[in-house]
């Protein structure tokens, strides 16, 4: 076994037989090959086997047993009937995050179950080394928030196996485009972009920026909505008036980009936000730039957080975070009792709401004064 792409000889073994594992071609409780037979096979010393196979040990993969050798562990057996699902989700820390636990926890609980919480920092490396943990454990099903779900899945094996494992698995808030036809639940973000545009259109906005998240469906789908509320009111688009921002740079870019905009002149007199976070931060953007919201500048965010409706009166999509989660759950359970898919009682689509307070104002009364001064 020679060195590849800089990884040690004993991490490559380490890799091969956890695959083998995770494959299923080595079973649980079956025996692996001795460190002799392994050291021959790839042509390495029985030091690096040993290293390898430490490593596997440690994260739970196999198992060794003296005077006998090395086992696969049992855990990847994947019992049915634990009592627990697995929920995944991007961030734990996310203002989202509490609510949407809590609408999946009460009907989990209600129906004997527990939770095992994982979270990938929107990082699909992350969300990979995530469900090969998951796959090592005993779980009932997953309900799962994928990491940049606009960008292809590069772990497509990983869910293989769940289907494999006949582990049902319910997508939430996004879903990777190669497993549109695989269960999932979400809001119809396409309506919640468009909700927000028209409502700055029709108060008579006609400068609008809009800012979406480049790598995650949510924000595809915001995009098209926004689009399509220019498009309907006459409106050309220009892309030139969109910032996209990835997760790496969800925390700078879009305050830096509109002050970018206002500072070389560009007319803006509407903004629609992604979520209520970034339109937090566009908003300490316009004061830094002597502007004030609404009177200067309108602001619309997206998810009705807490932090929109305390002292800054967000105008925003409401996001029934702990609804979606219930759903989730209930989805999750029809699957587990395999519900047929024509009897299912769970919608797919969860439709937004704007909520309407302070951070947007109503420029037709401000032209119709204008023209009685005139």
């Amino acid at each position: 076994m020679n060195q590849e792409n800089g990884k040690t000889k004993y991490y490559t073994l380490m890799e091969e037989l956890k695959a083998a594992i995770l494959s299923g071609r080595i079973r649980a409780g079956e025996k692996l090959p001795s460190e002799n037979q392994l050291s021959e096979q790839y042509q390495i010393s029985r030091h690096t086997v040993r290293k390898a196979l430490s490593i596997l040990i440690q994260e739970g993969y196999i198992v060794a047993e003296h005077g006998r050798g090395t086992f696969c562990s049992d855990r990847m057996s994947h019992l049915k009937k634990s009592k627990n699902i697995a929920v995944i989700t991007t961030y734990i820390s996310d203002y989202i995050f509490p609510r949407l636990i809590q609408g999946m926890d009460k009907v989990l609980t209600e129906n004997g179950y527990s939770i095992i919480l994982k979270n990938t920092a929107n990082s699909r490396t992350r969300e990979a080394k995530v469900l090969e943990d998951i796959l090592t454990k005993d779980i009932d099903g997953l309900i799962i928030e994928p990491s940049k779900s606009q960008i292809l899945c590069r772990h497509m094996n990983l869910y293989q196996l769940l289907d494999d494992y006949q582990i049902p698995y319910v997508f939430i808030q996004g879903v990777y485009s190669q497993m549109r036809e695989k269960p999932h639940i979400l809001m119809d973000d396409c309506r919640g972009g468009y909700l927000a545009a028209k409502y700055l259109l029709d108060l008579g906005h006609e400068n609008l920026v809009g800012i979406f998240k480049a790598d995650d469906f949510q924000g595809k789908e915001r995009h098209k909505g926004y689009v399509k509320a220019l498009q309907e009111a006459g409106y050309y688009y220009d892309p030139d008036r969109v910032i996209w921002y990835h997760t790496e740079d969800r925390k700078a870019k879009p305050g830096v980009s509109v002050k970018a905009l206002l500072e070389q002149g560009t007319q803006v007199d509407g903004i629609v936000c992604y979520n209520d976070q970034v339109a937090l931060d566009v908003i300490r953007a316009v004061q830094e730039c002597r502007r004030q919201v609404p009177e200067d500048i309108s602001v619309i965010g997206y998810d009705n957080s807490v932090m929109a409706a305390g002292g800054a009166g967000l105008t925003t999509i409401a996001h029934p975070q702990e609804k979606l989660g219930e759903m989730a759950a209930e989805l999750l359970l029809e699957k587990i009792r395999e519900v047929p898919e024509e009897k299912s009682r769970i919608p797919r689509l969860i439709q937004p709401e704007l909520i309407i307070r302070n951070s947007v104002k109503d420029r037709r009364k401000q032209e119709k004064q204008e023209e009685k001064t005139c």
